[in-house]
């Protein structure tokens, strides 16, 4: 199932980011509290304000959950190894990019025959 997060706004209120998400307000809240990576801004009415990199972690969070089935601990493990892991993967696409661009210009820098 395909989420859409609308792109005019910036923060959303518990009671949208739960209609987007498709939990109710006390699993985000509870969410909250077993997820550290989760934290929302507080308006000056105190309410709880999210952006849209916490609707997409809490997103990845619900997949993790209900559709792979793990455990709240088995979740915060897998967001761990990826969060661990995606440095690693960034620098080797950089690298790759980086040999096929000098690549490139050596190509470029040949003289036309």
């Amino acid at each position: 199932m395909v989420v859409e997060i609308p792109d005019d706004k910036r923060y959303f209120r518990i009671g949208e980011a739960s209609r987007i998400i498709g939990v109710e307000p006390y699993v985000l809240r509870y969410w909250e509290k077993e997820f550290p990576q989760i934290r929302p801004k507080r308006a000056d009415s105190n309410q709880r304000t999210y952006e849209r990199k916490d609707l997409e972690l809490i997103l990845e969070i619900k997949r993790l959950l209900y559709e792979e089935g793990m455990t709240i601990e088995g979740a915060k493990k897998r967001l761990k190894q990826t969060k661990s892991r995606s440095p690693s993967v960034n620098r080797s696409m950089l690298q790759a990019l980086k040999d096929e661009l000098k690549e490139v210009l050596s190509i470029l820098s040949e003289p036309m025959p």
